[in-house]
């Protein structure tokens, strides 16, 4: 089991990348690594989806 994220012992990192889940996976597989989790960058709508995303009305990235 992988320990919880803790601040003052563990870094954070942004990455940009194509789909969430092949970026996903090579980074679970890394040594190291704590917790991965995906998203869209900016933007102004609170946890937007793809399609909403791909349709260019939210800002995100």
């Amino acid at each position: 089991m992988k320990p919880a994220y803790n601040p003052e012992k563990h870094r954070l990192l942004y990455v940009a990348g194509g789909c969430f889940w092949c970026v996903e996976a090579i980074f679970e597989d890394l040594n190291g690594i704590v917790e991965v989790e995906s998203g869209y960058a900016g933007g102004d709508l609170p946890n937007p989806t793809y399609g909403e995303v791909s349709g260019g009305r939210t800002g995100h990235a």
